[in-house]
């Protein structure tokens, strides 16, 4: 029951009872609902402004997915170097150790692929993270499959060099000049500037400079095949067959230490260092043919050069300068 509220007349000398208009009422009803309505507003705006006080353990869990990011961004560029490391180890299994064994090289749509199927990163999802984890477990999942795809690799490369001890000591593998310190390297296989037209050429082998009269050696066991100077710009010139498909050849020689038929052992000193034929100063012009068709000679530098040495010469060969025939 609300309360009836009196007011003291004096003039009549007794309490007559105050009676409240509708309006006013009405108007202090509004007023009220309005007061709450904005107390509320501010309340809210406080509340959105001000910063949230976490609990210890809200604290805990806040560090510990920071750390979480943290660690999964250095795994990411950890995985980019060891990719880095898979990939020169996949291309010099191609390039070099599967071609030395004439065996196929393995695809790389087979050494990369993912994998097929389910959703195998389904528990994975659903997370604030979930983007990051996702694609850090298919990065690692390929990366193992080409592991694994290498190790077989390499087995298979194993039970092929305990067949092949011969061609192994047939098979062109050292530098055919002394190149101790790697300076001698003048031009690579590839396109190059001619050095008597000066218009881009494809250069079919490896200059190395070297003052006239520096013996040159042959790269691997075989038979002198030609030992003369009837080819075309080579000038005085040795080629050596070593079976299995390859042979190498040395032109601009001042002159030969060996002759035709003559059987040789990689090491041997088969001639010297000169500028005959078409070429512009003394250097050793280096081929080699596999099954009659030219290669890079850069892959078979594999038996007196460190992995930092081959990288170094391999970096010298790249440089699209002139070459010297």
């Amino acid at each position: 029951m609300s309360k009836v509220k009196y007011y003291y007349d004096s003039e009549t000398l007794s309490y007559k009872k105050i009676e409240q208009k509708k309006g006013r009422r009405l108007g202090i009803i509004l007023l009220s609902i309005t007061g709450s309505f904005l107390g509320g507003f501010i309340l809210l705006m406080i509340y959105l402004n001000i910063p949230q006080i976490e609990t210890p353990k809200e604290k805990a869990l806040k560090r510990e997915l920071h750390n979480m990011e943290l660690q999964y961004g250095l795994l990411n560029k950890k995985m980019d170097q060891i990719q880095d490391v898979m990939a020169n180890i996949e291309d010099r299994d191609n390039n070099i150790y599967r071609l030395y064994f004439e065996t196929n090289p393995i695809p790389e749509e087979q050494r990369r692929a993912g994998f097929g199927g389910i959703n195998r990163y389904k528990d994975l999802e659903g997370f604030d993270n979930s983007k990051l984890i996702i694609e850090t477990s298919k990065r690692m999942d390929v990366l193992t499959k080409r592991l694994v795809v290498q190790s077989k690799s390499l087995d298979e490369i194993a039970e092929l060099a305990k067949e092949k001890g011969a061609l192994l000591s047939a098979i062109p593998a050292i530098q055919p000049v002394n190149n101790e310190d790697l300076s001698r390297i003048a031009s690579g296989y590839g396109w190059r500037t001619d050095p008597f037209t000066k218009v881009k050429k494809f250069h079919y082998g490896m200059d190395f400079t070297a003052p006239r009269g520096t013996p040159i050696y042959a790269t691997g066991d075989g038979t002198v095949v030609r030992a003369d100077s009837r080819s075309t710009g080579y000038g005085n010139h040795i080629r050596i067959d070593h079976g299995y498909g390859y042979t190498s050849l040395y032109a601009h020689l001042y002159k030969y230490n060996v002759r035709r038929g003559q059987k040789v052992k990689r090491g041997d000193v088969i001639g010297f260092v000169g500028s005959t034929g078409r070429s512009e100063a003394p250097h050793l012009h280096y081929e080699i043919f596999k099954d009659d068709q030219r290669i890079n000679p850069i892959n078979f530098y594999y038996g007196n050069l460190s992995p930092e040495e081959f990288d170094k010469v391999l970096e010298k060969a790249q440089r699209e300068n002139q070459s010297l025939d």
